[in-house]
């Protein structure tokens, strides 16, 4: 009887443990999206195969695309600070990539395959025609291996702040596996996420990564990216697919293959930029590249004036 009695508390202790979890996760997900940062008055969305597609469209010219940095608190407002003057010489494209910002977040494993098919499907069907493009961090990887799949769709390419060739070749370990297994499990996943993505470890990232100067990281940014890591049916799945490297791939040949004309931005700030940037050249020696002084992963927002110098000579 006393062991009934144990194993019936501890149900009952089980059960409101995860109702008690579960109410935290769905406050967590309604508070992050409460001020509704990221609404667009006229939104754009592009029916793909494994989702809605979320992006923007804006200006004239010939076609540029900004692809966000491939984490899962970027979005397309990555690129806000220097929208409204590109517009002015270029038709702007930004995309919310499958799992990320605004775009759907299905419930399951991303790869580098799955974002070569969307970029190349999207410029197909949304752009139409040969298209420059400038990408960041972790997404150089995946528009690497699609302008080597069809390069008739790319046009000039810049890179801002790439990792370097040898991180994009990792691949998921035992330990990786099991990691994500954890993080997919409903409710203490989720909670785990919500931790991990929380506000304050943002705001830390910003400070400490993202930015050199932490006195100019503005509350905005923090609270954009914050509510692009809640929005959407499962936030979490592209984190776990990130933290367990299902979305690395190994792009030296691609890369060696590739003709077009390429820029790299670094921020100076950044730890081993000039080597990252050196181990490119060695497979490309045409690159050509600038540093920016007092910036580091996010110059576009924390110096946007420099980028914007760098886009229009080298796309004009």
């Amino acid at each position: 009887m006393k062991n009934k009695n144990r194993l019936l508390t501890l149900l009952i202790l089980s059960a409101g443990a995860g109702a008690a979890t579960a109410v935290i996760n769905k406050a967590i997900k309604l508070s992050a999206a409460s001020k509704h940062l990221l609404d667009e008055q006229h939104p754009f969305y592009f029916k793909w195969r494994l989702g809605d597609i979320y992006y923007t469209k804006s200006g004239s010219g010939q076609p540029l695309l900004l692809v966000h940095d491939l984490d899962y608190a970027s979005s397309g407002s990555e690129w806000s600070a220097i929208i409204n003057s590109l517009r002015e010489h270029f038709t702007v494209y930004t995309i919310d990539l499958l799992g990320c910002g605004r775009s759907e977040k299905p419930n399951l494993t991303y790869t580098n395959y799955l974002y070569v098919q969307l970029l190349c499907d999207f410029i197909k069907s949304e752009i139409g025609h040969r298209t420059n493009i400038i990408t960041t961090g972790e997404s150089v990887s995946f528009v690497t291996m699609a302008c080597n799949t069809e390069p008739d769709l790319f046009d000039r390419l810049m890179f801002i702040n790439p990792k370097s060739l040898m991180d994009y070749c990792q691949v998921p370990g035992k330990h990786g596996k099991m990691y994500k297994f954890f993080l997919d499990l409903p409710l203490f996943g989720t909670l785990f996420y919500n931790i991990a993505s929380s506000r304050r470890q943002l705001e830390e990232l910003f400070r400490r990564k993202y930015f050199y100067n932490p006195y100019v990281v503005r509350p905005l940014y923090v609270d954009k990216y914050y509510e692009a890591a809640h929005l959407g049916e499962c936030p979490k799945a592209v984190f776990s697919s990130l933290r367990c490297n299902y979305a690395k791939c190994n792009i030296v040949n691609a890369f060696k293959k590739i003709n077009n004309s390429i820029y790299i931005i670094g921020g100076k700030a950044n730890e081993d930029i000039s080597e990252v940037i050196d181990e490119y050249k060695a497979y490309n020696p045409a690159i050509e590249y600038s540093l920016i002084p007092n910036t580091r992963l996010l110059p576009q927002l924390e110096n946007s004036a420099k980028v914007l110098e760098y886009i229009y000579i080298f796309f004009s």
